[in-house]
């Protein structure tokens, strides 16, 4: 258990885990769920239409579909109109490290971890449910992508607790997402404590300790304003619908991908 991130093996990871990879340097991590046989559901943008926002390179750095996959022929599996896919392992990762969310964590080990993303104190669900929840959204949708009120992160951890804001979410159940609002906000809201503290040293330690607080009470595992929503329930969620309309579906020309078996092909 390391105090940045809890890194494994291939061979560590169970169907149910919530597995993540660092992405640009560190900058961000994508998360998703591990359901067996090399096979990982995650939450990412919609499918685009390629005449627009081809060019757009926010659109592909924070896009994780991979374009085409030799080791699986239902790698990149995704429903018109819905963020959810199905990827192999080796495209999740873009040959990055393999790490493992850590759920139910002690307090004091939430608070010591330096980044946010990488662990909570909520507990997690039994791993067939996890992967029901996670298969399930696969078929049905998680809504719109959105970087800080619903993105991977929040994907992966309702699979894990089926936690979600009561109301329709201001700010997600993200650790990640969190932890990027509160270092400025540390900063902003620590102003007046440093005028009190004695030179860079302590100036640094009550920033410090308003951004640990800040992540601890943003933690889904703390959170008053969360409750279990079962994912057959989840169209009448605030925020949610899961299933596109008909019409969408007919407007789109391109057929989507039959999910089939995964069957790694012969090498030779």
């Amino acid at each position: 258990m390391g105090l940045l991130s809890n890194r494994v093996e291939r061979s560590d990871i169970r169907p149910g885990d919530h597995i993540y990879t660092w992405r640009a340097v560190y900058a961000y991590s994508h998360h998703g769920i591990y359901v067996g046989g090399s096979k990982v559901v995650h939450f990412t943008r919609k499918k685009e239409i390629e005449s627009s926002d081809s060019s757009d390179s926010a659109s592909s750095l924070i896009s994780e579909i991979p374009s085409e996959c030799q080791t699986f022929p239902d790698c990149g599996f995704q429903l018109p109109n819905s963020g959810v896919v199905l990827t192999c392992l080796d495209c999740f990762l873009r040959n990055g490290s393999l790490y493992c969310f850590e759920y139910g964590v002690p307090s004091a080990v939430f608070l010591a971890k330096l980044r946010g993303g990488t662990c909570t104190i909520a507990e997690s669900d039994p791993p067939e449910v996890v992967v029901h929840r996670a298969m399930y959204l696969l078929q049905n949708g998680f809504g719109n992508y959105d970087m800080f009120e619903k993105n991977c992160e929040d994907f992966a951890l309702y699979c894990k607790t089926g936690l979600l804001p009561v109301e329709e979410p201001g700010i997600g159940t993200s650790g990640q997402a969190s932890s990027a609002i509160g270092v400025p906000l540390a900063a902003l809201l620590s102003t007046p404590f440093k005028l009190l503290a004695a030179g860079p040293l302590g100036m640094a330690t009550v920033t410090a300790g308003m951004y640990c607080a800040g992540r601890y009470i943003t933690d889904i595992g703390v959170r008053k304003d969360v409750a279990k929503v079962e994912v057959e329930k989840l169209t009448s969620h605030p925020g949610f619908r899961l299933v596109e309309d008909e019409e969408s579906v007919n407007k789109r020309s391109e057929k989507p991908k039959t999910l089939l078996p995964m069957k790694r092909k012969r090498e030779r």
